[in-house]
């Protein structure tokens, strides 16, 4: 599969490239990002270089793994800035595959994530030869920053499933919530009560 760039006025989605080692090192060496993401710690720069080499070029390659870095839009014709997280969809099969997401520390609080999100299932579900029917999400219980994200995208929190992910070799309970093609993008089910009053979302990547 071609690399796909996706866009709208704020933000844009194009594959990282190798222009990007250093910000995905540091972005990965962040502890909210390491608390909740499937990353190695410490997060080394040839963790950065490998996973370019072995994950983003032959995911595209393959159509299995699709993954984008987040910038902002360029305007005026400058070209986007500074690689502000990463969205993708995983496991690319059948017509499903899982959504993840981080957003580097320097970036929260702008909204950025939500946008990604929202270019992503777009095109996850119109998609010549890609045309999913489900996409799934899967946080480790406690990660309410990525919950909510999902939430606000229409994603219906199915569950949570006891150890069901696995992060550096320990086995974490997992909620597990779907969007499906034609369910509606706005939230499916009241925010819980009994969630903080938090900020910026982070979840799987590199």
């Amino acid at each position: 599969m071609d690399p796909v760039t996706l866009h709208d006025d704020v933000v844009t989605l194009a594959p990282p490239t190798p222009a990007d080692v250093d910000d995905i090192t540091l972005a990965c060496q962040d502890p909210e990002v390491s608390a909740w993401v499937t990353v190695p710690r410490p997060y080394r720069r040839a963790d950065a270089e490998g996973f370019l080499e072995h994950v983003v070029g032959p995911g595209w390659a393959s159509g299995r793994e699709l993954v984008w870095a987040i910038r902002a839009a360029g305007g005026d014709g400058d070209a986007p800035g500074r690689l502000l997280g990463m969205v993708g969809l995983h496991g690319v099969a059948d017509g499903s595959a899982e959504l993840g997401y981080w957003v580097a520390p320097w970036a929260r609080g702008r909204g950025v994530v939500g946008r990604a999100v929202s270019l992503v299932l777009d095109h996850a579900f119109a998609m010549r030869g890609l045309d999913l029917q489900r996409v799934s999400w899967h946080a480790y219980v406690g990660n309410w920053p990525s919950r909510r994200v999902a939430w606000r995208a229409g994603f219906r929190v199915e569950g949570t499933v006891r150890l069901e992910g696995v992060q550096r070799g320990v086995r974490r309970d997992t909620w597990v919530g779907t969007l499906l093609r034609d369910d509606p993008r706005t939230p499916a089910e009241p925010w819980p009560p009994e969630a903080p009053d938090d900020g910026a979302a982070v979840r799987p990547g590199p």
